[in-house]
This record gives structure tokens, sequence and C-alpha cells, in this order.
């Protein structure tokens, strides 16, 4: 098993969830954070500087089994990725073990 650990633009949040749905990552956990990224310059936006080194994100954390790592990743990147600076980062942890509370099933089958 695997944690997949993704911050996302908040705007390509809706996205991103669709389309870990259609490859049937049906349950994660989701936050709002702030993050302070390298990029220095401001946008302007109807003539006002905003700085975009504190940017607004959705921290994503999903536990798959192991051969759902590589197409949870992909879904992320192909809905998330706009092609420009902030997208995003994902990493990927090792989980050594999982339970379900209410019944104690343990392994992948506490992850369904």
């Amino acid at each position: 098993m695997k944690k997949i650990e993704a911050i996302i633009r908040k705007s390509k949040f809706e996205e991103v969830r669709d389309a870990l749905h259609a490859v049937e990552v049906n349950f994660f956990s989701y936050w709002d954070v702030t993050g302070v990224g390298n990029e220095k310059e401001g946008h302007v936006y109807r003539g006002i500087t905003y700085s975009t080194s504190e940017i607004q994100r959705r921290y994503l954390s999903i536990v798959v089994s192991d051969s759902f790592v590589d197409k949870t990743i992909k879904a992320i990147i192909d809905s998330g990725a706009t092609d420009r600076v902030g997208d995003g980062k994902i990493f990927v942890l090792p989980i050594d073990e999982a339970y379900r509370i209410r019944t104690g099933e343990k392994g992948n089958k506490s992850l369904n």
C-alpha cells in the first residue's frame, strides 16, 4: 500500500476529484492549505499586483493498494496540470498496514 499526497490548485479540485473517481479511487481526504513557493514575481489582475509566493492550494491524502498507484498519479497529473508554474506536487509514501475500525479488516481489504 502507498499513501499519495498531492498539493494541487484549488481551481482544479473538481476535475481532479472526478478523474480519481473515474479510476475507482473513491475515498480520500483533503484540506485547504496555503503554501509558500519560489516564484517571486507577482501577477497583475485588473491593475492590481498579486503576490504569487503565497498561494491557496488543496492538499489531498489518498491511500491506495500498490496496483492503483500509477493510475492514481496519472489521473492527478492529467486533470490537475495547467502547464504553468504552481501546478503542485505529488509525494508517494509507503504504508505498512491499514485497518478498518468497524470490522477490524486489515491490509487491502480495509481500503474497499
